[in-house]
């Protein structure tokens, strides 16, 4: 039987995306820097060779998550460009733009999002895309791969389809997701975001969120003030950033907790598993003498 050829990668102008790398901007044992060019000499195939990146910057989080100090960065790409997906492209040029926070990372999606919603509004069956700007919004999707984006203050969305995505920037937006792959992004105060599929991803920077996941495989991150995570399913993580936050977690789920000095100044990470060395399993942790304890 022949083989089934991949298309040979295209030629492209600079199109912005989004990177991850390990605490000292490597990638793979490459080094990056902020505001550098590279040019990758030789075949671009996704997964082997050239440079990667995701364009939807929640997708970064699938080969960088949120421990061991990981970051982020947007970057262009331009030249031959291997899209072998819709998650993870190879090109033969990159340019590290600026260093992104998780705030930014967050922010970034939901422009993203947004920005998809825009291109093309259809609201029926799968890959629907809705989006809406005013306050009190309700949006809802049934299909897979669809995308829903609101902007206004105390907006609804709800998707039960695999891989939808869901943004809102508004205060006290909700935002609920039943399939699996679901990516759920709010960046505005007092946000709940709540999801049941595997290998769901949650996150949150606006203050006194709250996020809860229930299926396997999810990550959940937060760097707002006062950020409740809860995490049920099994072989997830959570990471919270932002000053006064608690988790709540399975037995076996890693989880990371920023401490504060009474200045509100950072002063580490408290790290560790829940049910492991001490640390109490579906018990609210918080993070203190750079351990975590029972809130």
């Amino acid at each position: 039987m022949t083989a089934k050829k991949k298309p040979a990668p295209e030629v492209e102008a600079p199109i912005v995306a989004y990177k991850g790398f390990d605490s000292n901007m490597q990638c793979r044992g490459f080094q990056y820097e902020v505001g550098q060019h590279y040019v990758h000499n030789g075949p671009v195939r996704q997964c082997d060779s050239g440079f990667h990146v995701c364009q939807n910057p929640l997708d970064v989080l699938d080969f960088y998550g949120l421990e061991k100090g990981n970051r982020f960065a947007k970057v262009t790409v331009g030249g031959m460009i291997d899209r072998g997906d819709n998650k993870k492209w190879s090109a033969a040029e990159l340019t590290v733009e600026v260093e992104l926070k998780l705030p930014d990372l967050i922010g970034a999606a939901i422009q993203w999002v947004l920005d998809a919603c825009k291109a093309e509004k259809t609201d029926e069956g799968d890959s629907s895309q809705l989006a809406a700007s005013g306050d009190s919004s309700q949006l809802a999707a049934s299909g897979y791969s669809s995308k829903l984006a609101a902007s206004g203050d105390s907006s609804q969305l709800a998707a039960s389809g695999d891989s939808s995505q869901l943004a809102a920037s508004g205060y006290s937006s909700q935002l609920a997701a039943s399939g699996d792959y679901s990516q759920l992004a709010a960046s505005g105060d007092s946000s709940q975001l709540a999801a049941s599929g595997d290998s769901s991803k949650l996150a949150a920077s606006g203050n006194y969120s709250k996020l809860a996941a229930s299926g396997d495989y999810s990550k959940l991150a937060a760097s707002g003030y006062y950020s409740k995570l809860e995490v049920t399913g099994i072989n997830s993580a959570a990471a919270a950033v932002g000053p006064n936050s608690t988790v709540k977690a399975t037995a076996g789920t890693p989880v990371a907790i920023c401490e504060y000095d009474d200045r509100g100044a950072p002063i580490g990470f408290a790290t560790g598993i829940a049910g492991v060395d001490g640390i109490p399993a579906d018990v609210w942790l918080k993070a203190k003498g750079g351990k975590l304890v029972p809130a």
